[in-house]
């Protein structure tokens, strides 16, 4: 990848390039691909052809979840590209195939290094067809409107009221064909969150600034407390790289930040990572070997009276989605204090 980048910089190594081309035959399909690219970007296409003549297109399915953050897909797009760099786009129709089929499959997860080089290799294949105008008429809950442009996508904002059912209707006026996809997005309603795990095991639980128990759905205001919470590897996949675990706080309580306050030895159970304080959150990253578990403690104020909504604590492999654990959100009083 390295000799790849610097080819795209136009400082091809060129030195190096022959020297890894000569133990080619014990290289990676990816690696042996990505050589390729490198030497067509270095303007010598025909060692890249030589290169890549018996090289198989076909990669058997895997995830790595660490270091290079590779997979299946991310190589198949490497393979395209190279191929698309070479001029032999029949070759890549079947990898365009598979990429396009799991880019648009929602209940396929992929990570960002899949997702951008898919994107990548896509966007260059697409670039090679002859273009056309979109133009269509969508119909939304009786109202009609007419759409038309020369880009290659076109984004129509739809306001949605959850209460009632709406209907979308869409009819193409394009010369070929129209692929549609309608998004929803939004966050769960008060209490809507699912409470689960899988692959891993979290607890929360506050104390007050003694350790003792309390119950933070009912605090004076001014109380100061500590939020624990605790993640646990089970240990049936092995160790876990970049955990990632999210604490949103309501706004009525009033987060501590230990480090600025010197006060990070009482509470820091476990050292992260790295760790992100913000005004309303606490954003925690860290690895979890097998059978490990890693406590981590936030100081919080009970600082304004009112009600508010305490959000779910999550804890997620942000490379794998086999792997998280959240507790449900509740509401949460503060208690105005009582002045005598």
């Amino acid at each position: 990848y390295r000799l790849y980048a610097l080819a795209l910089a136009d400082e091809a190594e060129l030195g190096a390039m022959n020297r890894l081309r000569e133990s080619a035959e014990s290289l990676p399909v990816a690696s042996r691909w990505m050589l390729a690219a490198a030497y067509a970007k270095a303007g010598q296409p025909e060692s890249a052809k030589k290169l890549v003549e018996t090289a198989s297109t076909t990669v058997k399915p895997y995830q790595e979840m660490a270091y290079s953050y590779g997979s299946d897909l991310r190589d198949k797009a490497i393979i395209l590209e190279t191929l698309l760099l070479l001029n032999e786009r029949s070759k890549g129709l079947q990898a365009l195939k598979e990429i396009s089929e799991a880019l648009g499959n929602p209940n396929h997860w992929m990570s960002t290094q899949s997702v951008a080089w898919c994107l990548k290799s896509a966007a260059a294949f697409a670039a090679g067809e002859k273009k056309g105008t979109l133009n269509f008429e969508y119909q939304y809950n009786g109202k009609t409107a007419q759409a038309q442009t020369d880009l290659p996508i076109a984004q129509v904002p739809l306001t949605v009221d959850g209460v009632k059912a709406h209907q979308l209707v869409l009819r193409s006026k394009s010369a070929g064909t129209l692929f549609v996809n309608v998004v929803t997005q939004g966050v769960p309603a008060r209490g809507a969150e699912d409470e689960a795990e899988n692959n891993l095991h979290l607890t929360v639980s506050y104390a007050d600034v003694d350790g003792n128990p309390i119950d933070p759905s009912q605090l004076q205001q001014g109380q100061e407390f500590v939020a624990t919470m605790s993640v646990m590897n089970p240990g049936q996949r092995g160790g876990y790289k970049n955990l990632a675990l999210t604490a949103i706080f309501p706004s009525g309580w009033e987060i501590g930040n230990l480090r600025l306050d010197d006060v990070s030895e009482g509470h820091a159970v476990d050292k992260p990572d790295y760790q992100d304080i913000r005004d309303d959150r606490v954003l925690t990253f860290f690895d979890l070997s097998a059978g490990q578990r890693k406590t981590f403690q936030m100081h919080l104020t009970a600082s304004y009276a009112g009600s508010y909504y305490l959000p779910a604590v999550s804890c997620e492999a942000m490379y794998d989605r086999g792997v998280f654990a959240r507790k449900k959100g509740f509401v949460v009083q503060v208690m105005k204090r009582v002045t005598q």
